[in-house]
């Protein structure tokens, strides 16, 4: 769930050891809360809760999961009160980074980042410091297979609203406006497509790329801790990394 980087972090989360699993599990959870506390209980009339749910199952979670989840959400029976929460700052060699948060806790949260990135050479900035440097982006990504027909996914894609299509050798990703993005994916998951990615993330204009192996470390360091966190629902970042 590190947003904007696909096949390179998808290939990891599809490879996710259980114990990652149910720590992405546990994040998911608490998006279905707040998507739920927002909106209700029934996807059908809760369009962020249609799409927590699409992100649930392109990471495998299974869906009595879900609707457990929606359940203890309905009841709020232990008591959490999570709210999203976005941090912002730099990391090794001046890489911009976006945590967003789902937490009961804003200064334990905000302890722990700051910790994170003053241990692996960044550091935690004001709000809106390197959110410039990003657009909000529908991102949708689909893996390559031999009975997928490039031409009329790209065209069912475009047709439904989306603003861009791309492929490499792995996957195809359709990119939308945010306010399109729950019209393309229910479009194209009508048509029988299955997701590995279906999520609102933060894409970089412009990225950084890094040569310092001491920075290089850091930066893949400071990646993994934030994502450790059961706090931090997505990290983004500027960092051109190598496939």
């Amino acid at each position: 769930m590190s947003g904007h980087s696909k096949w390179a972090n998808i290939k990891r989360q599809k490879g996710a050891a259980d114990a990652v699993r149910a720590k992405i599990f546990t994040k998911l959870g608490r998006e279905i809360q707040i998507a739920v506390r927002m909106g209700g209980a029934d996807p059908n009339s809760n369009s962020k809760l249609r799409d927590v749910i699409a992100k649930c199952k392109a990471n495998n979670m299974p869906n009595d999961n879900i609707q457990r989840s929606i359940k203890k959400a309905s009841g709020e029976t232990d008591g959490s009160n999570y709210e999203e929460i976005t941090y912002e700052g730099y990391g090794p060699g001046g890489v911009a980074v976006i945590c967003e948060c789902t937490t009961d806790n804003r200064n334990r949260t905000a302890g722990d980042l700051r910790h994170y990135f003053d241990k692996f050479g960044g550091n935690l900035g004001q709000s809106g410091c390197v959110s410039f440097m990003f657009n909000k982006k529908g991102v949708i990504v689909i893996e390559k297979d031999d009975k997928i027909d490039e031409e009329t996914l790209m065209m069912e894609a475009l047709d439904a609203g989306a603003e861009d299509f791309d492929s490499d050798d792995n996957c195809y990703e359709i990119v939308t406006d945010p306010s399109d993005f729950s019209a393309v994916r229910e479009a194209l998951e009508a048509k029988g497509y299955e997701f590995i990615e279906a999520e609102v993330s933060m894409i970089p204009t412009t990225t950084t790329k890094l040569t310092d192996p001491e920075q290089i470390k850091f930066m893949d360091k400071l990646i993994e801790a934030l994502e450790d966190l059961d706090d931090v629902s997505n990290v983004y970042h500027s960092w051109e990394q190598e496939e």
